[in-house]
């Protein structure tokens, strides 16, 4: 049952009963009907009356399951643990962005630092957008396989029967998904072959660029030959997006989930109409980065969004709303086996799959100064999204926090972190580096005081 259906039904149903009873005729034919519909919309109330803690409408027809409560003790826990890792690794690093960590959908930790532009006013808050850049690969690669879910195409077909002159046979929309087409890097390519750097590339270039150069590209491999990241994958998905669609990207994400799913500050940049409302980033050292020729295309990244708009998007798609469970058994599959170990790659999401049976579903950010970590505990119902624009490689340690939910580091099969007890606080050996020089810092800083101090 859809409670939504018949709110819907019933307001349409109504309103144009009103207008339009202008004769004795249509008021005695409507009245069979109009009491079909109290009965229909009287029905879906006591429905929905029966089970008011199940479902919790969004906008425009999207329902999302509300969190399932967790215990006091243990949203104490895990706040300890998360609020720890922010204060002892995150915010020495001159973090300027936004953390959430949740369980079963409840928010246990949440925290913001710094502006939006650096030495500004601007108090990075909750509504702050981000830049997430590959995190966007979760979206589009979402947006591929709902269309093929609803039986526009099969995830199979070459991308060439969409665009017949893409003369490279054997490259599939899933191999394009899956980082398996053998397709070069448009982000290495185009500099090395003498683009224009005055003008902006679109996704269109990037395709031209494919077709009419390909007697001079030397690093195309064969395709589902080997997994190798690139994100020309998804700058060709995102205009299959649009052929299929027959809506330009950012429309069709904006209407088909940022809208639905009440994300009200997530969208795909549009360098026409977004370059004066977004954020700068910044180099470690708070230089501000610049815009380039490479920065327009979409689809491999260009999707700002929050903390807690990626919560939203973790939930829409861990309760099923948007894909089914068969969809998400595909993305989720790992496709990359050629090499022993626990990390893989699946349709638009990287994953550690451990001996244990555990498998962290993740996919992290970088472009320019910005960073995100986008980590989803699927079998614990737990979520972990860090998002910032001063470039900061202590996010990508987010992982570390995992270890609070169970054991997913299995006998030292990831360098990132050991084998240590279930719901302890870990942190990996790069991080106890840095965590180490702080604390070394720190207490520099103390002796400085003290000695200061004595010479008083």
């Amino acid at each position: 049952m859809k409670p939504f259906f018949c709110n819907t039904y019933n307001h349409s149903f109504l309103g144009s009963t009103h207008k339009n009873l202008t004769s004795i005729g249509q008021r005695i034919f409507l009245i069979p009907a109009l009491f079909s519909g109290l009965i229909l919309f009287y029905s879906c109330q006591a429905s929905t009356k029966q089970k008011p803690d199940v479902l919790v409408t969004t906008t425009n027809n999207l329902l999302i399951p509300q969190p399932v409560p967790i215990s006091h003790g243990e949203t104490e826990r895990l706040r300890q643990g998360a609020a720890h890792w922010h204060d002892s690794v995150l915010r020495p690093g001159s973090f300027n962005g936004g953390m959430i960590v949740a369980k079963n959908g409840n928010i246990v930790f949440e925290e913001y630092n710094g502006t939006g532009h650096l030495r500004s006013k601007d108090t990075v808050t909750e509504s702050t957008s981000f830049h997430i850049a590959s995190v966007s690969k979760t979206f589009t690669a979402t947006a591929v396989l709902k269309l093929w879910q609803d039986g526009k195409y099969n995830i199979d077909d070459e991308f060439s029967k969409f665009f017949p002159q893409f003369n490279y046979p054997g490259v599939t929309i899933r191999t394009l998904l899956n980082h398996r087409s053998g397709l070069p890097n448009y982000v290495h390519f185009l500099e090395e072959m003498g683009w224009n750097k005055q003008i902006y590339v679109t996704n269109q270039d990037v395709l031209d660029f494919l077709v009419s150069r390909k007697a001079e590209l030397t690093n195309i491999g064969r395709p589902n030959g080997g997994f190798s990241y690139c994100n020309t994958n998804y700058a060709l998905l995102a205009l299959l997006v649009e052929k299929v669609s027959g809506k330009p990207f950012g429309e069709y994400m904006q209407q088909t989930f940022f809208t639905p799913l009440n994300m009200k500050h997530t969208f795909v940049y549009n360098h026409l109409l977004d370059s004066g409302k977004v954020n700068p980033s910044y180099d470690h050292r708070g230089r501000q980065e610049a815009f380039t020729f490479l920065d327009v295309v979409y689809g491999d990244k260009n999707v700002y969004s929050t903390p807690r708009d990626l919560l939203t998007w973790d939930r829409a798609l861990s309760t099923g709303i948007l894909l089914t469970q068969p969809t998400l058994d595909q993305a989720y599959a790992p496709y990359s086996n050629e090499k022993a170990g626990i990390r893989n790659y699946g349709l638009g999401w990287r994953m550690n799959v451990f001996p244990n049976g555990k498998k962290m579903i993740y996919h992290n950010g970088w472009w320019h100064g910005n960073n995100t970590s986008f980590i989803r505990l699927i079998q614990d119902s737990a979520t972990i999204i860090v998002v910032g624009n001063r470039f900061n490689t202590n996010i990508y340690h987010a992982k570390d926090l995992v270890k609070l939910f169970g054991n997913y580091f299995v006998g030292g099969e990831d360098d990132e972190a050991e084998n240590l007890k279930p719901g302890k606080l870990i942190v990996s050996r790069p991080l106890r580096k840095t965590m180490a020089a702080s604390k070394r810092k720190k207490g520099k800083q103390i002796t400085r005081k003290i000695t200061r101090k004595r010479r008083h």
